[in-house]
């Protein structure tokens, strides 16, 4: 059996270690005898190579590397990058496909160009479509995957949230549809980089509220911020490290410098360990506007961490099962957030802990083996 793996990107994404996990699932489970590759479009995938399987093959689409060369630093630069990709892999793409015959074709990021494909392939190739995250259901991808529908052998939701979703809108068939939980959490990276020390930081007394994400509109900082400019009036003790790149970095900073509360936010940029952050952390923040799931959240509580979270769509509430699993806040409420903080901050120690062990619980659904034993079921593998 031959399973490609397609998920072209010009940021560092949760999705590209999902995808990465995902192909190392079905090489280190499978009994059966089974080739996993990765397509390479643009040279996207050779910074990656230290990390993935040596049994997972990479299968370049093109000689010259794109990756170091495309726009990505605003919205209508990454839509032209993704356009030039979109033309740049279609006849390569194709014949690769006619070709090599995958019996299947997962497909994660840019997944309308092997969508569209299907209509000039001549192929028992089937497609997967993986939905990354909760889907914006505009009118032109409710037509194109209408249109669709019947060419795409199964479509994978990372939420039970999603999932239900895509029920009600009726947008393919619910035989179609399957649960695919991501899988999130590497115990044994974990065990390798808790350990590890933070360089050329010193916190002294200080308490830590953590932040992740790439500094967009989607991870709502501006909120957390706004928010942590109240908590020092009355815990003066803290201070704010935000993990993450991204085209609002300079916003975020003037926003800091404009409240006077640049010297208590730290904004450390992308970083590969956030495990040593976050067992540091008196708290986790995800102040989210949109999540699904929100891999964080289990890193979090991965690393005993307590989590405060938006009620976004789609991923916390589920993750965190209703304030079982940590604190949840109205989504993009100042106010309702610092009510958590206050209910997290004179909560029993007891208590505490109690949500910490049931997130710890909730991440098993997360992990490596699980996210196989879900896989092998969709394509058809023997246990």
């Amino acid at each position: 059996m031959k399973v490609y793996y397609w998920s072209p990107f010009i940021t560092k994404v949760a999705t590209v270690s999902s995808v990465i996990r995902s192909a190392e699932s079905l090489v280190k489970y499978s009994k059966q005898n089974i080739s996993v590759s990765l397509i390479d479009a643009i040279g996207e995938w050779d910074q990656y190579r230290h990390k993935i399987n040596s049994k997972i093959q990479i299968i370049k689409l093109n000689k010259k590397n794109y990756y170091d060369y495309l726009p990505r630093d605003s919205f209508i630069k990454s839509r032209l990058s993704y356009f030039f990709i979109f033309f740049l892999s279609f006849k390569k793409l194709k014949n690769l496909i006619i070709s090599k015959q995958p019996n299947f074709l997962i497909v994660h990021l840019m997944t309308m160009l092997p969508i569209f494909l299907t209509l000039f392939l001549k192929s028992n190739t089937k497609i997967i479509l993986r939905i990354s995250g909760l889907p914006k259901l505009n009118i032109f991808r409710y037509i194109f995957w209408k249109l669709f529908a019947k060419r795409i052998y199964k479509i994978t939701c990372p939420t039970l949230g999603t999932y239900q979703y895509l029920i009600k809108k009726k947008v393919f068939d619910k035989d179609k549809l399957y649960i695919l939980r991501d899988p999130a959490i590497l115990l044994k990276d974990y065990a390798e980089k808790k350990f590890n020390k933070i360089s050329n930081f010193h916190f002294q007394d200080n308490k830590i509220i953590v932040g992740i994400g790439r500094l967009t509109k989607q991870k709502n900082f501006l909120l957390l911020i706004s928010a942590f400019y109240e908590i020092l009036k009355k815990y003066p003790e803290y201070i704010l490290i935000i993990l993450g790149d991204g085209e609002k970095k300079s916003e975020i900073l003037k926003f800091t410098k404009t409240l006077g509360i640049e010297n208590k936010v730290h904004l450390v940029g992308f970083q590969e360990n956030v495990y040593q952050y976050l067992i540091k952390a008196d708290c986790f923040v995800l102040s989210s506007l949109w999540e699904d799931p929100g891999f964080v959240l289990l890193e979090a509580g991965l690393s005993n961490t307590t989590v405060i979270s938006s009620n976004c769509k789609n991923g916390p509430q589920e993750i965190l099962d209703n304030e079982n699993n940590g604190y949840l806040f109205k989504n993009n409420d100042l106010k309702d957030f610092l009510k958590k903080f206050d209910e997290f901050k004179k909560e029993k120690v007891s208590d505490l802990n109690k949500k910490k062990l049931n997130l710890k619980k909730e991440i098993k659904k997360f992990t490596l083996y699980s996210h196989f034993n879900s896989l092998r079921k969709i394509i058809n593998l023997e246990n």
